[in-house]
């Protein structure tokens, strides 16, 4: 019986020759491997920027973006209810209030109609989520986002200098995505991506923050900005000070810790050179669960098609009429067989924290109509053919007993 792990890190020789390299170095934090990956990212996701700021997580990178603008007590952020907590807790985490919207009642994405009514003049930011890999319909948001302008009520430079609502994706899941040709990273206002181990590329844990050059502010200070917020609002980093007689330094504020380490770059700089080559791997992989699965009922995400080229990171599949207890007897058995098969995602509104904050997921039907029978497939490059052929077979034999 083989032995298969959900999403295990793909980690070659080329990682370890640059993580060993860093740590010959004798420089292991933020330096000169980091503001390496920051302009390799920034090239590759084509913003018109051209910055990224690396971070020690996609949460943080969320975080900082509400941070730099300005929202905060008395504001109010847009999420899906169908998403993990990173999307909503960074909205917590600012002191704004949590706006949650149900799915659409055909697809995982938030329903555009209930996002539009949801919009007041209170609200600062929506949050998509690029689900699995998959870019939303941005066309769709900044439509809405155009339409509510007038209701839009400032208060912060940043946000009087963008007039709108910002659109601030959870792109955890999308690095290397496109939609109408356009990367993401380089659609939305600010985009977080995720690096952590689990994800299509690696720092171990990890992100970057893009976003698109916002008309009368300078990059550069958006740059500086995130720089200060991510490291105690400290004016020089500590490479700046190595330099002769350049110890001094000045607290700004009293901000955060969460940068990113050359040691973490280093894995992601070889993960990013890789890259292009485990993006066509996990096309393969789709495409042949896709042709056994299909044909069976099984509703699986459409990661290819002339609008959309996923980044292909989770193959998440719905059985037609099984409920929870099915589901999760399903996901056993598979484990039984050796195929560990996981969830994505049990909605906000079920979890405890949110239970709290009064939401009721009677409130989201579609959200947990999506969720009762969702199995997500271990998908990952460590998997070779005939890997992925043992899990279409464990998937039908499971399938027909239960």
């Amino acid at each position: 019986m083989m032995q298969i792990p959900f999403s295990p890190p793909d980690i070659s020789e080329e990682e370890i020759k640059e993580v060993a390299e860093a740590l010959r170095s004798g420089w292991i934090t933020t330096g000169p491997k980091t503001k390496q990956l920051e302009k390799n990212i920034a090239e590759f996701c084509g913003g018109s920027s051209q910055k990224a700021v690396c971070l020690n997580s996609q949460t943080a990178c969320a975080e900082m973006a509400l941070r730099l603008l300005g929202v905060g007590e008395g504001d109010e952020v847009i999420v899906p209810a169908y998403t993990y907590t990173a999307t909503a807790s960074v909205v917590r985490h600012v002191g704004a209030k949590l706006v949650m919207i149900d799915c659409s009642d055909n697809g995982y994405e938030m329903d555009y109609n209930k996002l539009e009514q949801a919009i007041t003049p209170a609200t600062k930011v929506i949050i998509p989520v690029d689900l699995g890999g998959i870019p939303c319909d941005y066309d769709r948001i900044f439509e809405i986002v155009e339409r509510k302008k007038s209701l839009f009520v400032p208060n912060s430079q940043l946000q009087k200098a963008m007039g709108r609502i910002s659109v601030n994706a959870d792109t955890a899941h999308a690095f290397g995505a496109s939609r109408n040709g356009k990367m993401a990273g380089s659609i939305a206002d600010f985009s977080s991506f995720s690096f952590h181990a689990v994800k299509n590329l690696t720092t171990a844990e990890g992100g970057v923050l893009t976003w698109n050059t916002i008309p009368g502010i300078d990059d550069e200070e958006i740059y500086k900005r995130l720089q200060l917020l991510s490291l105690h609002g400290q004016s020089k980093d500590a490479l700046a000070k190595t330099k002769l007689g350049a110890w001094e330094y000045d607290i700004v504020d009293t901000y955060y810790k969460c940068n990113m380490t050359d040691v973490a770059a280093a894995i992601g700089l070889a993960q990013l050179r890789r890259y292009p080559n485990m993006l066509v791997r996990r096309k393969e992989i789709i495409e042949k669960f896709d042709n056994a699965l299909k044909p069976l009922g099984i509703e699986t995400l459409e990661h290819y098609n002339d609008t959309v080229c996923s980044s292909g990171h989770l193959y998440l599949t719905r059985i037609p009429n099984f409920s929870v207890e099915q589901r999760n007897d399903f996901i056993i058995k598979m484990a039984e067989k050796g195929v560990a098969c996981n969830v994505h995602y049990k909605p906000l509104p079920m979890h405890t924290a949110y239970k709290k904050l009064g939401f009721d997921i009677k409130d989201y039907p579609n959200a947990y109509k999506r969720f009762e029978n969702e199995v997500s497939l271990p998908l990952h490059t460590c998997l070779t053919d005939e890997q992925v052929e043992y899990i279409i077979k464990c998937y039908k034999e499971v399938l027909e007993c239960c």
